[in-house]
């Protein structure tokens, strides 16, 4: 396996080389505080394990080698003994990588067998064996070949551009196989650690233990980067982009309050007192079950998002009065053809028949193009896809060439709710203007489904149509429901997948929030109900906040409805929306929480 023994891996050991960045310097003292984004409610203490570090990048120039016999197949520069050790790292990385997905089942198998196909790309092959025959080290051909492959998902767009931190990390553990050093990975320890990293990658959470795990702790990511999403789904308290914290030996005894989005070296017995003190609070707070209201009664529905009938079971134990996001696209990726009509009934029906009269299930059309590019979607060449056809567009553009495909699943969508309990609602995504809402409105009536009940809305993704959201209201869109993490990306003009502009990636900022107000004060306004669907809904101090800017449902990953639940119920309506007059005010996303939580 990847793990190190204990100490290996760390900077504790005189024999492993320090490759991290210039903030573990020793010229740059560790600070006592350090602050982030916090990831939950908890607060908890414990001693620092650092991850083990990358290697370092191998040499340039050819493979070491001796000149006197070039051609004898055991001198370690002879081309096909370079081309065989990296084709043979490259197989045991993806064997690891399936052998942790086995450990860790359910979707995490399915993740980390994503990544072990990564690593058997044959064309990644090729590359290699193209660079080892010029006479590069195997090290060396991994790192030139998956460099290029960098570039270029880089450069497709969010979906795809999402998946470099994966091909990253492979690089890494393929690198350290063909160099003879460990694989970066998780420390091994036998007592509860904190555990500190640059940021986390699929194959290094899949095993996690969460009786060892007390928080994880990350110097770079934003709220929505992968160890956020993983910390919500797994109930673990993080604080992650906290800057500087790198500097954190292993062994310093921390308190992660992700409540507070702090970490505190060497606390004091009263702050640990303190912090734990407001944890349980919180804790019990969570353990209230039933609808989602605030302390004086203001109903919000507290909705999941889901991406399958899998998903099911564990939005409904949740206690979740609903789906705010069923994404769709399951059924559409990874396939030269789009789904039939009957199949799709199938699926959907199967979701709808899971929740009762009193639910409520929201299903997002499918959202192609920019970073889910699908074959049978064409939509021509594209600069920038992420500014370009996609959503509803995708769809509506082109003199309606794609639009059956569109037509095929309202439908479908129709057909399955016609026998099932819950209302079922349809939304569009990407959507920025009322002409495209009206159309959108007319091709559901036109597919018999009920825009006139109000079931028929849009996503606010885009700034435009936040802005708009009163005239697009005042039309036949039935309701809003704000996908925050798009609507962080194009406010700050910072890409979600995007590591380099991770902290603004931030819906915290007084810019996003006050458009959230436009759409909640819009839907209060016409009458019409206002959700948020993306992260922001998971963070039980935000979605306070944005209740207080006239949303009315949030939807979620399942483990983070208890939180949210008991957040709500500890404040008024009046409190919130308090507290969202103090967060809009701010200057900056950080001054926003601080000022939120006051």
């Amino acid at each position: 396996m990847a793990d190190g023994a204990p100490g290996r891996d760390g900077p504790d050991n005189p024999d492993h080389p320090d490759h991290s960045d210039c903030s573990d310097r020793p010229d740059r003292p560790a600070q006592d505080r350090y602050e982030g984004v916090g990831v939950g409610t908890a607060a908890v203490a414990g001693p620092v394990a650092r991850m083990g570090q990358a290697p370092p990048e191998p040499a340039a120039g050819p493979a070491p080698g001796d000149p006197g016999d070039p051609g004898d197949p055991g001198d370690p520069g002879d081309p096909g003994r370079e081309r065989a050790a990296a084709l043979a790292a490259l197989a045991a990385v993806a064997a690891d990588l399936r052998a942790r997905g086995t450990a860790a089942g359910g979707a995490t198998a399915d993740v980390l067998e994503a990544q072990a196909m990564m690593a058997e790309d044959p064309e990644l092959a090729d590359g290699v064996t193209g660079r080892t025959a010029a006479g590069l080290s195997a090290a060396r051909a991994i790192h030139e070949t998956f460099a290029e492959f960098h570039d270029t998902l880089a450069a497709l767009g969010d979906y795809m551009a999402g998946r470099v931190a994966d091909l990253d990390d492979i690089a890494a553990r393929a690198v350290a196989v063909a160099s003879g050093v460990p694989m970066p990975g998780l420390p091994r320890r036998d007592e509860p650690y904190v555990l500190l990293a640059a940021d986390l990658a699929p194959a290094d959470t899949a095993l996690l233990d969460r009786r060892l795990v007390l928080a994880l702790v990350t110097a770079e990511g934003g709220p929505t980067s992968h160890t956020a999403i993983l910390a919500r789904a797994m109930g673990i308290p993080a604080v992650v982009g906290a800057a500087g914290v790198l500097a954190l030996a292993d062994g310093t005894p921390v308190l992660v309050d992700a409540a507070a989005g702090t970490v505190v070296a060497n606390p004091s017995t009263e702050a640990m007192e303190a912090a734990v003190a407001r944890s349980c609070a919180a804790a019990a707070a969570a353990a209230r079950t039933g609808p989602g209201r605030t302390s004086d009664g203001t109903a919000v529905k507290l909705l999941a998002n889901i991406g399958g009938p899998e998903d099911v079971p564990e939005a409904l134990a949740a206690g979740a009065e609903g789906v705010g996001l069923f994404r769709t696209e399951f059924l559409y990726l990874d396939s030269d053809a789009p789904p039939s009509f009957e199949a799709q009934v199938k699926v959907y029906k199967e979701v709808f028949d899971g929740f009762g009269a009193d639910a409520r299930v929201v299903v997002r059309t499918l959202d192609a193009g920019a970073d889910k590019p699908l074959p049978f979607v064409p939509l021509g060449e594209e600069p920038n896809p992420a500014l370009g056809v996609r959503g509803l567009r995708a769809f509506r553009a082109f003199e309606g060439r794609n639009e059956a495909i569109l037509r095929t699943q309202l439908l479908a969508v129709r057909e399955a709710a016609g026998t099932s309990a819950p209302e079922v609602w349809v939304m569009a995504p990407m959507v920025d203007e009322l002409p495209e809402a009206e159309w959108f409105c007319d091709l559901a009536a036109a597919c018999g489904l009920d825009v006139a009940a109000g079931r028929v809305g849009i996503m606010v993704e885009t700034p435009a149509s936040a802005l708009t959201a009163g005239p697009i209201l005042a039309g036949r869109t039935g309701f809003v429901s704000l996908g925050t993490n798009d609507l962080t990306q194009y406010t700050m003009a910072a890409d979600r997948m995007l590591g380099a502009v991770g902290p603004l990636q931030d819906p915290w900022h007084p810019a996003v929030l006050k458009l959230v107000g436009a759409a909640g004060a819009a839907g209060a306004a016409a009458g019409k109900p206002a959700g948020v669907c993306g992260e922001a809904a998971a963070d039980p101090l935000l979605a306070c906040v944005l209740v207080g800017l006239g949303v009315r449902s949030l939807s979620m990953a399942p483990s983070a409805i208890a939180e949210v639940r008991g957040a709500l119920a500890a404040r008024t309506l009046k409190e919130c929306q308090a507290m969202a007059a103090r967060a809009t005010g701010a200057a900056t996303a950080r001054d926003a929480r601080r000022a939120a939580g006051a």
